[in-house]
């Protein structure tokens, strides 16, 4: 196995994910019990589900699953899709299939840590960072200037983690036109799609604008059933496709069958869902204004354009880190601090923390992290 870091993140959530009594940092949507999940399923899915035999599945994934997906999608079929055992695992095999020693990459920052550091453990990368003062602006032209003859792949990810920032659609279609002329591998982590605050500025799938392109998706954020752990690359490059499947053979070789008929039902319902995920995010935002105009001269606030997580930035005099670990430690309340998300491809801020607005009921943390805060004054 490639040597790789420490997962920031996941070491962080390993000490307070589960003993925190307020995760205000929650990267996910509400999720949903197996009964609600079960009701909104036909009367074959349901079936399928009571009476499934529990062997093994194919690689590539639930073929029934694979054309739910591929339903998602303007111009793909079940063919271009295969299945995974999260986004996790999907990231990591790409990276590991597209790139080698040699190879380049470009990747925008900040993103989650996988990543930048799957690809930094197989080749040369270069960042190309979101720009803080300018809402978090892609500037095309560092792209196009990172790129080098043996770059094959460039990593992105809008509704972007943790910054919530959605670029333009013209912008987003040239970076795929950009790719193709290069013949580089575009690589859209896409796994917040469909929480847009406005729906005009949703991105089309990369897998839709060039056959080179990968569209990395899964049940867990947007749909907020990271339970389930079922991910998916859909991608019109069926040789690649072929070449994911045999490196999945190293890995989990095939998903759980459970969970394939779960998300299946769930991405046939998935209008559904997101329609009720997007609603709660909106009913939260006016607890959030609230709280960040209470504490105005401590924090600099901005909805996020997409997704369900925002990256505020803390202008206290003892810094992000101090204000994240006091915060859980005294009060419960966790949030991740900007050193979670640093890269070692760019600068990136260290003033900010992620807070996630797409649970239900945030209230209770809100209102303990106000009680902190007023505390301190």
């Amino acid at each position: 196995m490639t040597r790789l870091p420490d997962f920031r993140l996941e070491t962080y959530f390993s000490r307070w994910e589960f003993t925190a009594r307020h995760h205000l940092t929650a990267s996910d949507a509400q999720t949903m019990t197996l009964t609600e999940l079960l009701a909104l399923a036909d009367d074959q899915d349901r079936a399928a589900f009571e009476n499934l035999s529990l062997g093994y599945t194919e690689t590539y994934g639930d073929p029934a699953l694979r054309e739910a997906i591929a339903q998602s999608y303007e111009r793909a079929d079940a063919a271009d899709v295969i299945c995974f055992a999260g986004a996790e695992e999907a990231l990591y095999l790409a990276m590991n299939v597209l790139l080698d020693a040699g190879d380049h990459a470009v990747v925008v920052t900040p993103n989650y840590q996988a990543a930048e550091t799957v690809p930094l453990a197989l080749c040369e990368v270069t960042g190309v960072a979101l720009d803080p003062d300018r809402d978090w602006a892609l500037d095309l032209d560092q792209i196009k200037a990172a790129i080098r003859p043996n770059t094959r792949v460039v990593s992105v990810n809008f509704p972007n983690n943790p910054t919530g920032k959605i670029i333009d659609v013209a912008d987003f279609a040239e970076l795929a036109r950009l790719c193709d002329e290069h013949g580089i591998h575009l690589f859209s982590d896409e796994v917040y799609r469909g929480l847009e605050r406005d729906p005009a500025r949703t991105l089309p799938q990369a897998a839709d604008l060039s056959e080179r392109a990968l569209s990395l998706n899964v049940t867990s954020k947007s749909l907020g059933l990271p339970g389930l752990r079922i991910g998916w690359i859909t991608c019109r490059d069926r040789d690649l496709l072929s070449r994911l499947e045999r490196a999945k053979h190293y890995t989990t070789i095939c998903n759980s069958a459970p969970s394939e008929v779960l998300a299946r039902i769930a991405i046939k319902a998935r209008e559904t869902i997101l329609d009720r995920n997007r609603a709660l995010i909106s009913a939260n935002l006016p607890a959030f204004d609230a709280f960040f105009a209470e504490f105005a001269d401590a924090f600099e606030w901005r909805a996020p354009d997409g997704g369900c997580v925002a990256y505020p930035r803390y202008l206290g005099p003892e810094g992000v880190e101090r204000l994240c670990t006091r915060l859980v430690e005294e009060s419960g309340v966790l949030l991740l601090p900007a050193g979670i998300y640093r890269s070692e491809l760019t600068p990136t801020p260290t003033d900010r923390f992620r807070i996630g607005i797409g649970r239900a009921n945030p209230e209770e943390g809100l209102a303990a992290f106000a009680r902190w805060m007023r505390a301190q004054r």
